[in-house]
């Protein structure tokens, strides 16, 4: 199962909707359908392709108008893959996500359920963010990371990003000429993610540090992810021809889908401060209970996820809460015989799930600089 990945820049070119490289690209997909090799499309350019027929300059643009020029331009954005994979026979469905979409276990699952009935109906899943509905608060704002969860929540094998560069480099090789190519990349670390810089696109929102986030997310999930080139014809085919890119390598573990799912959370609705013996028990695989609790910040519900935290409000943990912050707040540091007498309710660990997070460290072996 692949995810690819299409940038807003790769379907503008020269001010004009690019159909001959959508064509090029169903060509691709075609191949890979010929494989049996499912394909969802994470897709941008909505926005773009509403400008482009409204005749407007999206730099002028409100988050309002955006929202409105978004609905407009979605309807030109699939018309466009709909007319180009139909001459290969393929069907497509379109799926509009936003951040609590894949933030929401329940919704993910949906989400999940919606992808491979798709597939069994034997058509293409399109995916973009649903800017109609989405906030400032509570949007991606890029499809990189979008596409990166969509991997992660249908177990996709591996994540192509198609970008306007053909990987990672150890500086910007549009500026050094000395600037080398990483091949491949096994662990995020600080050095990488403080030489990640933005994008200059004029159509995209992403950039490089979008992209790192995504490989994080992919990583973590047992996912590949490859970054490459894009703006060639038949990229794909390409890409396994020339084989010239960055494959960041996912880490090998044991974690189930939940699990994976808690770990890729990109938004968190607060943090709940957890004492020494509480946090030496999470590490050994024990619930948190509320007698290792000394504080709680935020406001959040039953089934949201959160940050675990010590006391010097370093980061050790994600998990997923069986009470509200107003339920914790009542019953932080109380023994469990007491809950009952607190709430009325009988808690058998305050968690549902719990994973300790990685800390990414610098890597002292590092020949480059960090890329671009």
């Amino acid at each position: 199962r692949v995810v690819i990945k299409i940038g807003s820049s790769l379907l503008i070119k020269n001010n004009k909707i690019n159909k001959n490289w959508v064509n090029k690209l169903s060509e691709d997909i075609a191949n890979l359908h010929k494989k049996k090799i499912d394909v969802i499309i994470v897709t941008s350019g909505a926005i773009a392709l509403g400008c482009k027929y409204l005749k407007i300059n999206r730099k002028n643009l409100k988050l309002k108008e955006f929202q409105a020029v978004s609905a407009i331009g979605q309807i030109e954005l699939i018309n466009l893959f709909k007319n180009s994979l139909s001459g290969k026979k393929i069907k497509i469905a379109q799926i509009l996500l936003t951040l609590e979409d894949t933030e929401d276990r329940r919704r993910a699952l949906n989400a999940k359920d919606t992808i491979e009935n798709i597939f069994k109906l034997k058509s293409i899943p399109i995916v973009n963010e649903n800017d109609t509905t989405a906030t400032n608060e509570i949007r991606y704002g890029d499809n990189d990371r979008l596409a990166a969860r969509v991997a992660q929540i249908s177990s996709a094998d591996t994540l192509i990003m198609l970008s306007d560069i053909d990987g990672l480099y150890t500086k910007d090789p549009r500026k050094f000429k000395n600037a080398k190519h990483i091949r491949e990349v096994k662990k995020i670390t600080n050095d990488i993610i403080k030489s990640a810089t933005k994008s200059i696109s004029d159509h995209g929102s992403g950039g490089m540090i979008t992209k790192i986030d995504a490989a994080k997310i992919c990583m973590n999930a047992g996912c590949k992810m490859i970054l490459t080139r894009g703006t060639v014809n038949n990229p794909i085919q390409k890409l396994e021809k020339n084989k010239f890119y960055t494959i960041f390598t996912p880490l090998t573990n044991k974690y189930n889908a939940k699990k994976k799912w808690i770990l890729s959370s990109l938004k968190n609705k607060g943090s709940i401060t957890a004492d020494t013996g509480a946090i030496n028990a999470i590490k050994k695989g024990k619930s948190l209970l509320p007698v290792g609790i000394t504080d709680v910040n935020g406001k959040f519900y039953r089934g949201d996820t959160v940050l675990i935290i010590n006391k010097s409000k370093k980061k050790i943990g994600t998990g997923v809460v069986s009470y509200s912050s107003d339920e914790i707040l009542k019953i932080k540091g109380a023994k469990s015989e007491n809950i009952k007498n607190i709430l009325g309710l009988i808690i058998w660990g305050l968690f549902r799930e719990i994973e300790r997070i990685s800390f990414l460290k610098e890597d002292s072996t590092s020949k480059f600089s960090g890329p671009y």
